[in-house]
């Protein structure tokens, strides 16, 4: 059963609700103030008017922080066993101890446990809950926080910057080569529940990270908002993973924003899955700051009934030597929308630039659509471009094919759609690519809310 929250806030948004995120967290004055500023520019910006229709989504419904009362531990034991079964569940504890480096948790509005191990502590990894890094690290927090996604940049990201709770500070120091992946798992239990968890990594030049995220909640038959931030900082000759796979209930708006800024020989991977939310708007954006810097964005995309899933890349070249890939997959049944929306732009001195993008659209009926928008904005010659469009259906031979070796006609259209994904889900680590799979199966058996 779907658990509530401890303490429940009303919904609805205003200066009193900000003042009192602020006063709960005991936030220094300039965060305070950046709250209020990105209030403003809330109340003066227009809903997006292009892509999936957002009229459904009433902002005065939502409950925009819920604390849990619980006190964040690095021990499992600690948490209340209702909630703890949430994420025995979800096999995090277990993932811990088996492959990751780190673990941070969040239920609602709040860190409910985060941990990493001993190793990379001493090697001077930072990995802490964000709430936290705030007080702690006040100088690395104030020079990046909201500056690769400023809070003038759309209606959602100003929404964040006033009322964003929990979520991620990790600072990977010079040279070093995290070796094992570390993981967030952020889980919205609540009805109109809205989440705003900040992520915010740093790598510095040199280092290595592969940071994972995942997320969900329950279906209540009711609107639930997510509007996260990612701001990812990839410093000269650093390599840094990104891999996500979201799964909110499709009573969901996700409208997310993630960008890396990406300096000098650095390389930036997106590894993405969306199967869930009623709609889902979500362009990860790599600007490619430095020369030889590289990016690259594989995302799959699942839409079943009642289900746009608007999602791609964007890429900003804005050095010499500058390359980039983006491979796009999507699934489209019974009435779904699949969009791959995407930006390349390449500036007037970004010479010598190489750029691939590769969108395929599986179609499983004839009432579900998917549509490329490609926009590409290019400002010198010398550059190697390539766009590749390609709209499918199941195969009949294939089908027949499969089940004539005795597989139902549901499970051959399972297979062939996780094959049709495979190459993308093969980037992710093994529980998640199992589960993605899983995932995926369940949709074409209808059994995912």
């Amino acid at each position: 059963m779907p658990l509530a929250p401890v303490i429940n806030y009303s919904s609805g948004l205003s200066t009193d609700l900000i003042d009192r995120i602020s006063s709960d967290k005991n936030e220094p004055e300039w965060m305070l103030k950046s709250r209020l500023d990105s209030f403003k520019k809330y109340q003066l910006m227009d809903m997006p008017s292009w892509g999936p229709d957002l009229s459904g989504l009433n902002l005065d419904e939502i409950t925009y922080y819920a604390p849990t009362g619980i006190e964040e531990t690095d021990d499992w034991g600690k948490i209340p066993d209702d909630i703890r079964k949430v994420y025995d569940k979800l096999g995090i504890p277990e993932a811990e101890y088996k492959w990751l480096a780190g673990v941070g948790a969040q239920y609602e509005s709040d860190i409910i446990y985060h941990s990493l191990h001993e190793e990379w502590e001493k090697a001077g990894v930072i990995f802490i809950n964000m709430d936290q890094a705030v007080h702690e690290h006040p100088d690395l927090v104030k020079e990046y926080f909201m500056k690769c996604v400023p809070n003038t940049d759309h209606k959602f990201a100003a929404l964040h910057g006033a009322v964003w709770s929990g979520g991620t500070f990790l600072y990977v120091p010079k040279g070093v080569v995290i070796t094992e992946p570390l993981q967030a798992y952020f889980w919205m239990n609540a009805p109109n529940m809205g989440q705003f968890e900040h992520t915010l990594i740093i790598v510095d030049e040199g280092a290595d990270v592969h940071y994972i995220e995942g997320c969900s909640a329950p279906k209540y038959g009711r609107q639930g908002l997510h509007a996260g931030c990612v701001e990812i900082y990839a410093k000269a000759g650093s390599r840094v993973r990104y891999s996500s796979v979201e799964n909110w209930s499709k009573d969901t708006f996700n409208l997310n924003t993630k960008r890396a800024i990406v300096e000098k020989d650095a390389l930036i991977q997106w590894v993405g899955g969306n199967l869930g939310a009623g709609v889902t708007m979500l362009y990860p954006c790599s600007v490619l700051a430095g020369e030889g810097a590289r990016s690259d964005h594989f995302g799959v995309a699942f839409a079943g009934e009642n289900q746009w899933q608007d999602v791609g890349a964007k890429v900003i070249h804005l050095a010499p030597h500058t390359s980039s890939k983006v491979v796009s997959k999507s699934v489209s049944k019974a009435g779904g929308v699949s969009a791959y929306r995407g930006l390349v732009k390449v500036t007037e001195d970004a010479h010598d630039c190489t750029v691939s993008v590769d969108c395929d659209a599986l179609l499983l009926d004839s009432q579900s659509r998917t549509d490329t928008i490609p926009d590409l904005k290019i400002r010198n010659s010398d550059v190697t471009i390539t766009h590749e469009a390609k709209v499918g259906k199941l195969s009949d031979e294939d089908l027949f094919y499969l089940t004539s070796r005795g597989l139902s006609e549901e499970e051959a259209k399972a297979m062939i759609v996780n094959g049709f994904m495979e190459p993308i889900v093969r980037l992710l680590p093994l529980e998640y690519a199992v589960e993605m799979n899983r995932l995926i199966e369940l949709e074409m058996e209808g059994g995912v809310g």
